[in-house]
């Protein structure tokens, strides 16, 4: 069946944003190529997972709903997809790139023999001539993310095995809705007893203990990044004092993070997060494009460099020339006054 399936990874009954940014590029690669849009959930409960993904384009919500299905086990999870996929034959299959998604895409990929691209950045449809065949195939899917420790940034595609399966990194798509409330798709539930056996629930969860994490840099409407410009891990402490002061986050270049200025969890970037905040001040960062493609969305960019020719300087709404450690004091200062 020609369609694009998005596997909609559930927390505590929410759907993950990571799920919903699929959603929003599925939409538009199913306008694209002139298909539908369809969402597979499995867990518990999933009565409120419909109203939350018919706003973002899908026709149809095939749910698997069972109480041995929460929280997440992989072996009933792949088990059931990979039969759910054989029957549905979707053209495209696509993950988040979390934790879940890491375990599961795999998995099933390896038991459909169909192939899998990992934490893409970007997907577009497109063509391939095979030149070895003579042939040019049509309407496939360009499965886009960086590669060789993000020095680079490859195009893969799969002409010939179905599904063509990607996971893509959280915060690469932005969220789009474009239904109304009251919208109200196709749904269908599926007996769950007909996709697993005993053994594939030979692994339980005996107790869970989840802890928050301790900054968001995807939610933040500020972020403060630092690069290794900033010179020290001691200046790089300016950095959380004006975030603090302007209630942001931090964030850092590969560079930085490599440096130890700060730690791998505020990396930015191809190989890191993928932010858009309402500001975004660069602090002592050049602008390599490893790190612009993980903020260049962001709403207002400052740059603070010694370089008045630093490439981030190119794509900034505001310029300051001069040295960290001169600028963030003045900048701390004044925001101190004013709270």
């Amino acid at each position: 069946m020609d369609n694009i399936l998005v596997y909609c990874e559930l927390d505590g009954g929410r759907v993950a944003e990571v799920s919903l940014e699929l959603l929003s590029k599925g939409r538009q690669l199913a306008d694209t190529l002139g298909v539908s849009l369809e969402a597979v959930a499995l867990g518990e409960n999933l009565a409120g997972v419909a109203q939350q993904v018919f706003l973002y384009g899908v026709d149809t919500l095939h749910l698997f709903d069972d109480a041995r299905l929460s929280p997440y086990t992989t072996l009933p999870h792949s088990a059931i997809l990979e039969k759910f996929i054989r029957e549905e034959k979707p053209q495209i299959f696509l993950l988040g790139a979390t934790v879940i998604g890491r375990d599961l895409g795999p998995r099933v990929s390896s038991a459909l023999g169909s192939g899998l691209t990992a934490d893409c950045t970007s997907l577009e449809i497109g063509e391939y001539e095979d030149k070895k065949k003579g042939v040019t195939i049509e309407n496939l899917l360009y499965q886009i993310r960086p590669a060789f420790g993000g020095n680079i940034v490859a195009t893969i595609v799969n002409p010939y095995n179905r599904p063509q399966m990607a996971t893509v990194r959280e915060g690469v798509m932005p969220l789009n809705r474009v239904r109304p409330d009251d919208y109200t798709g196709e749904i269908i539930s599926h007996p769950v007893a007909e996709y697993v056996s005993d053994a594939d629930f030979v692994v339980r969860i005996i107790e869970r203990h989840l802890q928050k994490a301790e900054h968001n840099l995807k939610s933040a409407p500020i972020v403060v990044a630092g690069g290794y410009g900033v010179g020290s891990k001691e200046n790089f402490e300016l950095l959380f004092t004006l975030a603090r002061e302007l209630h942001g986050e931090v964030g850092a270049t590969r560079a930085a993070v490599d440096a130890g200025f700060t730690t791998h969890d505020r990396q930015i970037g191809q190989t890191g997060l993928t932010v858009r905040p309402k500001v975004y001040i660069a602090c002592g960062i050049s602008g390599q494009v490893q790190h612009i493609a993980g903020m260049q969305d962001s709403g207002i960019i400052i740059s603070v460099n010694s370089d008045p020719d630093a490439p981030i300087n190119a794509i900034a709404d505001y310029v300051v020339t001069g040295r960290v450690e001169d600028v963030l004091p003045k900048l701390i200062s004044h925001y101190q006054k004013k709270s």
